[in-house]
C-alpha cells in the first residue's frame, strides 16, 4: 500500500510540474500538432500544438512505479513490469507514427499496415510472457484462455499443450490489445477527452483489483466464510498500484491538457493507454468486462464502423456529419468543453457499471 501512495505521488508530481518544460522542448524542436483537412474547422487553430505528450505520461508511470518501489527497497514484480512494458511498447509504435507526421508534414503517420504490424508485434511479445513465466503459487501473470471474471471461466486453453496455449493467448490478447489501443486512440480528438476518460477507466481497474487482492485466494484460507468467493490474480495489488500511478500521472497531465490544450498525447499516449487498459483487464482476467468498462470506446469505435461501412453502401452519404462521434456534435455546433465533459460523464458512467457488475458477481456467489 505504501507503494502505491508513494508511486501515485510520484507520478502525479513528474506529469504535473514537469509538464511545462516538455512543452516547451517539444516546441522548440517543432513537435507540432498536424490537423486532418477533412475533420472540423475550429481544428485548425490547434495546428503547432506540441504533440507527443504520450511520453509525458509513460515516463511519470514508469518514473513512479520504479521511484517507489527504490525508495521502498521493495522488489518489482513480473506482472506490474509487462503492463508497463506492453505501455511502452506500444507508446513507441505511436511514437513512430508522430514522428512520421511531424517528419512528412501532414496529419497522416505510418502506413495502417505499418502501424498494425507494430502493434501485433509488441501484442504477441507481451502476451507470450503473461502465460509463461508461473510464480510460486503456479499462477501466470494472465490466465491461459478467456475470462469473465475469473481464471479462464469462459474458455480455457490449458488443455491444448504449452504451444497450443501459447498461439491461443497470443492470438485471444492481440485482438484484445490491438482493438483497446486503437479505440483509446479514435477517442484523442478534443481537448482532454481520451486523457480524462481514461482516467475514469484506470480508476475502475484500482477498485478491481483492489478488490481482487482483498480477496486473493493466496491471503485468505480455507476455513474463511468467502474463500470460495476468492480470486486467483497473481500480484493484484501491483496491478492496483499501476492503474493508480497510470491515473495521478493522467490528472497531472489533464492539468495542461484540458481546453485550451497546451500539449497533445499523440499517439504516442493514446495507444500507451490503450495497452494499459487491456493488459490489466487481462491481468485482472476480466477482458470480456473491458467492453463495459471502456464502454465510451466501443461507442467512438462503433460509430466509426458504422460512419465507413454506411458511407460505402450508400455510394457517400453519411450517418453522422463526421466521425468518430465526438466530431459529429462539434459540427453540430456544440462547444468542446460541453462534449468533453458530457463524454466524460458518459465514460464514467460505464466503468461504474462495469466495476458494478464485477463486484455484483461476486455477491452472487
Amino acid at each position: 500500500m505504501r507503494i502505491l501512495l508513494l508511486g501515485s505521488a510520484l507520478s502525479l508530481a513528474f506529469s504535473l510540474f514537469l509538464t511545462p518544460l516538455f512543452i516547451r522542448l517539444f516546441a522548440k524542436i517543432g513537435w507540432g500538432q498536424f490537423i486532418r483537412q477533412d475533420g472540423p474547422k475550429t481544428h485548425f487553430v490547434k495546428r503547432g500544438t506540441p504533440t507527443m505528450g504520450g511520453i509525458v505520461i509513460l515516463l511519470a508511470v514508469v518514473f513512479g512505479y520504479f521511484g517507489a518501489h527504490l525508495i521502498e527497497q521493495a522488489p518489482v514484480t513480473l506482472s506490474a513490469v509487462l503492463v508497463i512494458g506492453l505501455m511502452v511498447g506500444l507508446g513507441f509504435v505511436g511514437f513512430l507514427d508522430d514522428y512520421a507526421k511531424i517528419r512528412a508534414q501532414q496529419s497522416l503517420g505510418l502506413t495502417p499496415r505499418g502501424k498494425l504490424i507494430g502493434q501485433i508485434v509488441v501484442s504477441v511479445l507481451f502476451a507470450v510472457a503473461a502465460v509463461s513465466f508461473a510464480d510460486t503459487n503456479g499462477q501466470t501473470p494472465a490466465a491461459p484462455g478467456i475470462s469473465l471474471v475469473r481464471n479462464a471461466d469462459v474458455i480455457s486453453f490449458a488443455s491444448w499443450g504449452y504451444i497450443g496455449v501459447l498461439i491461443g493467448f497470443a492470438v485471444w490478447a492481440t485482438l484484445i490489445i490491438v482493438g483497446t489501443s486503437n479505440a483509446v486512440n479514435l477517442t484523442d480528438g478534443l481537448d482532454g477527452l481520451a486523457s480524462g476518460s481514461t482516467i475514469l477507466v484506470f480508476v475502475a481497474y484500482v477498485m478491481i483489483t483492489f478488490w481482487q487482492f482483498n480477496q486473493s485466494c493466496f491471503r485468505v484460507f480455507p476455513d474463511q466464510e468467502n474463500f470460495y468467493k476468492c480470486y486467483e490474480v497473481r500480484d493484484s495489488l501491483e496491478l492496483t498500484a499501476v492503474a493508480a500511478m497510470v491515473s495521478a500521472s493522467l490528472i497531472g497531465f489533464l492539468w495542461w491538457n484540458t481546453s485550451p490544450a497546451k500539449i497533445f498525447m499523440g499517439d504516442t499516449g493514446s495507444l500507451g493507454l490503450g495497452g494499459g487498459v487491456a493488459a490489466l483487464a487481462l491481468f485482472s482476467r476480466t477482458e470480456l468486462l473491458l467492453p463495459i468498462v471502456g464502454g465510451l470506446f466501443v461507442v467512438l469505435t462503433a460509430s466509426v464502423i458504422i460512419q465507413r461501412l454506411y458511407f460505402k453502401a450508400t455510394g457517400g452519404r453519411r450517418v453522422f456529419y463526421s466521425s468518430p462521434l465526438h466530431h459529429h456534435y462539434e459540427i453540430k455546433g456544440w462547444a468542446e468543453v460541453t462534449i468533453v465533459v458530457r463524454f466524460w460523464l458518459i465514460a464514467g458512467l460505464f466503468a461504474a457499471v462495469g466495476a458494478g457488475l464485477f463486484y455484483l458477481e461476486w455477491l452472487g456467489r
